[in-house]
């Protein structure tokens, strides 16, 4: 789904439900937010071509999160990329993506996705790609999570800092998160923010009064 120019909210689909990475570009390069489950290489590299963005413009992958369905691609995507790609996330999530660590909450799985981390992010840096991305260090859901603005658009990916329900956003998703009380205080950082948009990694783009849904969530 093409949000704007130069912004596209992917859709995977995985056992009945549907994930949401985020795909932003201009003429020099393409950055993709999150990868998906692993074995969704195909439908991924599909879901970027449907947006006239070839894997060859792709320059950066920012992961949210450590989780599986956010690295799951990871591997595949190195390998047809090559060493033009570079892979960015947070200093916490880094050892559980390069495979230092067992995945937090996938540490049953023998082999699991994983990618070497080029860049470490942190709060409040602002990438300076397709208009310029500005990190939120969101913790909670994991101790690393990242959520991503995009300065021209004024949109937020959210990862899993929250999900949303029909264009609603419903707030933190409990069942998943570490530390619940530190994902809400995550959530009031957002606050601050002027914000058209926000894109949940489950649940997709919730537009209008979106700040006005947050303060009601975190009242």
């Amino acid at each position: 789904m093409q949000m704007a120019n130069g912004i596209a909210m992917l859709e995977l689909h995985y056992q009945g439900f549907v994930i949401h990475p985020t795909l932003v570009w201009d003429q020099g390069m393409a950055v993709l937010i999150d990868t998906g489950f692993p074995g969704q290489m195909e439908e991924l590299h599909e879901a970027i071509v449907q947006v006239d963005v070839s894997l060859n413009q792709l320059k950066a992958i920012i992961l949210t999160h450590q989780d599986v369905d956010h690295i799951g691609c990871l591997p595949d995507l190195l390998q047809v990329c090559g060493p033009h790609v570079q892979v960015y996330a947070h200093a916490l999530d880094k050892p559980y993506i390069q495979g230092e660590l067992p995945l937090v909450k996938d540490g049953h799985l023998e082999n699991p996705p994983k990618g070497k981390v080029d860049v470490v992010l942190s709060d409040g840096e602002e990438l300076p790609f397709c208009g310029g991305i500005r990190v939120i260090h969101t913790p909670g859901h994991t101790p690393g999570h990242i959520s991503l603005y995009l300065t021209q658009s004024k949109t937020l990916v959210a990862g899993d800092a929250m999900y949303s329900v029909d264009g609603h956003i419903e707030g933190v998703h409990e069942p998943t998160a570490l530390d619940v009380e530190e994902a809400r205080q995550s959530l009031q950082k957002c606050l601050d923010i002027d914000l058209e948009a926000v894109i949940c990694y489950h649940g997709g783009i919730s537009r209008g009064a979106v700040l006005e849904q947050m303060k009601k969530i975190l009242s």
